[in-house]
């Protein structure tokens, strides 16, 4: 923990930490891949404000992933900003951690901070910086090149979530959501189940999501629970709307049957 306090002025960049592990490093392929994710994704649908996508391993989790981020076609030049809310898989925290980092690097180049948009959140007494949680955690990193693939030039406002209040995050989101940016939420669902247990549990927990149902999510029907309860109770406050537009697991991407993990995207209009 530490307290809050302005963001350093020498340049920081955060060099990837899951390239070669959940994606691919090399920038030739990794593009290919994503590509092809996008090119066989649905694109026909609502246009997102906001998503709540998966971060495993592509192979595992990225053509879902894809169907959320297919969606922002017509519209990857008009976004300027995205606030990107993932869960901490590794340090434990109170609140919402915001970083020191000037940039994100990625094989696709590196995604500039808004570091405006970071003092802003600073104010809030939810929101510290603590760079420890950014080190190696995937639930960020593992979305940033598909928005490269997916948009035209924007910055990034990361947030690591620790242990928060759906209030408190709603309160984030509403700080920038009439501004001309995109919301992405970065969760799983169910882990290791069985396919069948897998896909009742995980249609269950997208019916609680589209129909706002905040209060019964918890840590055993997604990862990143806190920033969807987050997110629901903000769209439950301003009557917005919340479908899914893909939900699958690892038994019908990649991998057996016997221990899955769940997957989902969402789109909030």
């Amino acid at each position: 923990m530490c307290d809050n306090q302005k963001i350093d002025r020498p340049r920081r960049v955060r060099p990837p930490a899951a390239a070669g592990l959940f994606y691919p490093a090399d920038p030739a392929r990794l593009r290919e891949q994503i590509a092809r994710f996008l090119d066989e994704a649905n694109q026909k649908g609502p246009v997102p404000k906001g998503l709540i996508c998966p971060h495993a391993g592509y192979p595992y989790s990225g053509a879902v992933a894809a169907s959320g981020y297919a969606l922002l076609k017509p519209v990857r030049h008009r976004i300027r900003r995205v606030v990107l809310l993932g869960p901490s898989h590794r340090v434990a925290l109170n609140g919402l951690a915001a970083c020191r980092e000037d940039a994100f690097a990625t094989p696709l180049g590196t995604i500039s901070v808004d570091r405006a948009a970071l003092e802003k959140l600073l104010s809030l007494p939810q929101v510290q910086i603590l760079d420890e949680a950014y080190q190696q955690e995937h639930s960020l990193e593992v979305q940033l090149p598909m928005l490269q693939m997916s948009l035209d030039d924007f910055s990034l406002v990361p947030l690591v979530l620790g242990r928060v209040s759906a209030d408190e995050v709603a309160e984030v989101i509403g700080l920038f959501w009439d501004e001309p940016s995109l919301l992405v939420i970065s969760s799983d669902l169910s882990h290791y189940h069985d396919w069948q247990t897998a896909r009742t549990i995980d249609s269950e927990t997208s019916r609680l999501i589209e129909r706002r149902q905040w209060q019964r999510l918890d840590g055993e029907r997604a990862c990143g629970f806190r920033g969807i309860r987050g997110l629901l109770r903000f769209a439950g406050q301003h009557d917005l709307q919340v479908k899914a537009i893909d939900l699958r697991n690892s038994g019908d991407t990649q991998g057996g049957k016997d221990r899955v993990v769940g997957y989902g995207s969402f789109v909030v209009t």
